[in-house]
């Protein structure tokens, strides 16, 4: 495994999007994603990264690619960084539930964020787990366009 993909905190494309994570969340919340005295991008990226809890964003093609999963999400999903950033968001759910994840996204879209989702995903290997505290959010650039969701949560269970 090379250190790109082992490391993806590494790559400045990941780096730039770290910190729109990051302003997004404080735009649309008031609060911060994380809390850290890390000095330069590529710490705040590798802290966001190694974050205790689960952080997920998507693109804004018509069927969204997932295009950052920090360790957590990694692991919680069961895939590597390559299987996870290549697979549409909307197969991080079971097919019963694309509709109410739909409607949540496009809230989203229209208000900035919400919070206090919850719901049911499942990983890469098949295992349902149940999501709790969920805040979904819009990234935007530096030019403050549009160019993605986000979610953070770190409350789950696995589903038996």
């Amino acid at each position: 495994m090379t250190s790109i993909i082992e490391f993806p905190w590494q790559q400045e494309a990941i780096i730039r999007h770290s910190q729109r994570l990051m302003s997004s969340f404080q735009h649309w919340t008031g609060d911060c994603l994380l809390n850290i005295n890390a000095s330069s991008p590529q710490e705040k990226a590798q802290v966001l990264f190694e974050a205790p809890f689960v952080l997920v964003s998507h693109g804004i093609e018509s069927n969204p690619i997932f295009n950052y999963g920090n360790r957590k999400a990694l692991e919680l999903w069961e895939l590597s960084w390559e299987e996870f950033i290549t697979m549409p968001s909307r197969k991080s759910a079971e097919e019963v539930v694309q509709e109410e994840r739909d409607r949540l996204l496009a809230e989203a879209a229209t208000k900035g964020f919400i919070s206090n989702y919850s719901g049911i995903r499942i990983s890469g290997n098949g295992k349902r787990f149940y999501i709790e505290d969920t805040i979904l959010w819009n990234v935007v650039d530096e030019q403050n366009q549009h160019c993605g969701q986000a979610a953070f949560f770190s409350k789950w269970k696995f589903i038996t």
